[in-house]
């Protein structure tokens, strides 16, 4: 046998091969291109120019390059996600066999032979390395996050997927018994939202809850801190804006009583890690944070839950540095308003939830901006790890009415003057007080402004934890292009709202109270229902609660509560109605502990009573339980 007999090129699989007897040769890129192009190979004295063995076999002069692409098949198990590493022809995009254990630098694709570009082998298999991927198969889905920021960076990967809809999908896998410690029944878009959660906890990722007001965000999260598995996501530190403490307190002890909650803030906290620790779910403020930052980061924290998380959005604000140094496996972001001015308040966000996946903040802002055209580049990055429903996207799910009752607590100067004036009607009127008797508590709890004789409106009324926190909820209405009605019992109150309004947002704010003439009431109603976009009307219950239709808002809030719940019902049915086209939310603001909360219990037993008797029932004697236990009710926690 010959020499050139000896030796025989063949093609196997994508690879071509030279045999050498029973042994088999496989050539790098440039040794088979010297062979066949430049005839200067050691290759070439075996077998000069083209194979004569492969007659059918061509060869380009021009490399191919290499990509990896990512894909959602939901039937391949696991995440559903899939990656494959892929040779870019003439012929199309071809899979490129055995890549983890492959050397061989060329590939063999319809009868043509390619090399690849130089290099690739090594930047590919770097880069799915460095993501934590297999170059084929189920992809974990933090290698998925990896590889997708990878392709909103360079041309190496190809995203095939959508993270909605992989959102959608990626949890269908949790067990009948998984709710087994939630005590309540969700809609089915928070169940979607309940497992999507679920799935972050699993993966110990983090993720940014952003649904529209209204849609139960808080029980969401309530749901997926009530796992059967403890271990997995407890305990939980849940750090919200100190007038919605009390008000996360009572709703995990409604959805989940099994779990152990303590509220940490005030001159009653504890200062020993091992306190917390007893507690399945430990809720302060971001304040208390920062004051008591080292305390918080003796502790590994299975979750963190960052409530109206808009709070961080600049990241260089002592809160947003304090909760980004908590030591967690998993991260909660929940805001109604993910972006409120520019995107950087979305990598603020995201940099808590998982820090670094958006780059530097200068990173950052070079690539992205403040542009739509960076907004459209963001989305597909983030929108993994971003859930936000809107209420007409879900409007199927959903009553007509949303009823929001919202818990408040007092700041620590807020506490002591309601004590004050408590203190006042006590010694005053003992055992002879009555309903009026009350007012001043009622007034203080709507504004103190209203105890002032001050009527220059000069002193700064945006500090009160009740109107911080209907600005709050006004910001995210008109953020949605969305109306409001706020009614209150008190003109000044009406007056400071409708100012406020037009000031600091610049947007139509008008109010119908006692003040207005009946024949123009009618007429503001029309300008209001006219305007396209974000206004407010400031109303008095008693002098618009009856007779007028306004369907253009959808958003009713209650700003301080009527001891007679026919006027409250009737104040919500002016939105609330025949003709309203949309689901309708109503809040109601009330302090936690004070003559406000008496209130909400008197209106939830008359309108129990209301529904179940068939005649009138006298309440003297329960009014007057009611006025003493409005006397006896503290903030301060002490009796």
């Amino acid at each position: 046998m010959d020499r050139q007999e000896k030796y025989h090129w063949e093609v196997v699989g994508d690879l071509l091969v030279l045999w050498c007897g029973d042994e088999q040769i496989v050539p790098a890129a440039d040794q088979i291109y010297e062979s066949i192009f430049e005839r200067s190979s050691v290759y070439s004295e075996l077998e000069p120019g083209k194979p004569k063995y492969l007659p059918e076999l061509s060869f380009s002069k021009y490399p191919v390059p290499l990509v990896i692409e990512i894909s959602y098949t939901p039937e391949q198990g696991g995440s559903g996600i899939t990656c494959r590493v892929l040779a870019v022809s003439e012929e199309g995009n071809v899979p490129v066999d055995s890549f983890s254990t492959r050397e061989a630098d060329h590939i063999v694709i319809a009868g043509k032979w390619y090399p690849f570009e130089p290099g690739s082998l090594q930047q590919i298999g770097d880069i799915l390395n460095t993501a934590g991927a297999d170059s084929a198969g189920v992809v974990p889905f933090r290698a998925y996050l990896n590889l997708k920021k990878v392709a909103q960076e360079s041309d190496f990967v190809l995203d095939h997927t959508d993270g909605k809809v992989i959102q959608s999908e990626f949890s269908e896998n949790l067990g009948s018994d998984a709710l087994a410690l939630f005590n309540g029944t969700l809609y089915p878009y928070q169940e979607d939202g309940w497992k999507w959660l679920s799935f972050l906890f699993r993966e110990k990722l983090g993720g940014i809850l952003a649904d529209e007001m209204g849609l139960g965000k808080t029980v969401q999260i309530i749901a997926a801190l009530a796992n059967p598995d403890r271990g997995s996501v407890l305990p939980a530190l849940i750090v919200a804006p100190s007038t919605l403490m009390e008000n996360w307190r009572r709703e995990t002890l409604k959805f989940a009583p099994s779990l152990i909650t303590t509220i940490h803030q005030g001159p009653a906290r504890t200062g020993l890690p091992s306190n917390l620790e007893e507690n399945d779910v430990v809720i302060t403020s971001y304040e208390t944070v920062v004051r008591d930052g080292a305390l918080f980061n003796m502790i590994q924290w299975k979750a963190v839950v960052l409530d109206e998380a808009q709070a961080i959005k600049n990241p260089k604000t002592r809160r947003a540095v304090s909760v980004k140094r908590l030591k967690r496996s998993v991260s909660i972001a929940v805001t109604g308003t993910p972006v409120e001015n520019r995107l950087r308040d979305l990598w603020s966000l995201m940099d808590f939830v998982l820090p670094g996946y958006l780059g530097t903040e200068s990173e950052f802002e070079q690539r992205f901006g403040n542009e739509r055209q960076g907004a459209i580049a963001l989305e597909p990055v983030v929108s993994p790890l971003l859930l936000r429903r809107r209420v007409h996207e879900v409007a199927r799910d959903l009553p007509d009415r949303i009823d929001i009752p919202q818990v408040l607590n007092f700041h620590e100067e807020e506490i002591r003057q309601y004590e004050h004036i408590r203190k006042e009607i006590i010694a005053e009127y003992g055992k002879s007080a009555t309903l009026v008797a009350l007012t001043k508590l009622r007034m203080f709890c709507t504004h103190p402004f209203l105890l002032s004789e001050d009527l220059s409106c000069d002193i700064r009324y945006s500090d009160f934890t009740k109107f911080t926190r209907l600005f709050e909820i006004l910001d995210e209405v008109f953020q949605n292009g969305d109306q409001a009605l706020v009614f209150t019992s008190y003109n000044r109150m009406s007056d400071l709202i409708v100012r406020q309004v037009r000031e600091q947002v610049g947007i139509f704010a008008e109010y119908i109270d006692g003040r207005t003439p009946v024949r123009e009431r009618q007429k503001i109603v029309d300008m209001f229902s006219s305007i396209q976009g974000p206004g407010v009307l400031s109303l008095n219950p008693r002098a618009a609660g009856t007779g007028l239709n306004i369907t253009a808002a959808n958003h009713v809030i209650h700003y301080n509560l009527e001891w007679n719940p026919a006027v409250e019902d009737q104040a919500s049915a002016r939105a609330y109605r025949r003709g309203q086209d949309k689901p309708v939310t109503i809040h109601r603001l009330y302090f936690a502990n004070t003559v406000e909360e008496v209130i909400d219990q008197r209106l939830g037993r008359k309108r129990d009573l209301a529904d179940t008797a068939v005649v009138g029932v006298a309440g003297r004697d329960e009014e007057i339980e009611d006025l003493v236990r409005a006397l006896q009710l503290t903030p301060a926690g002490i009796h």
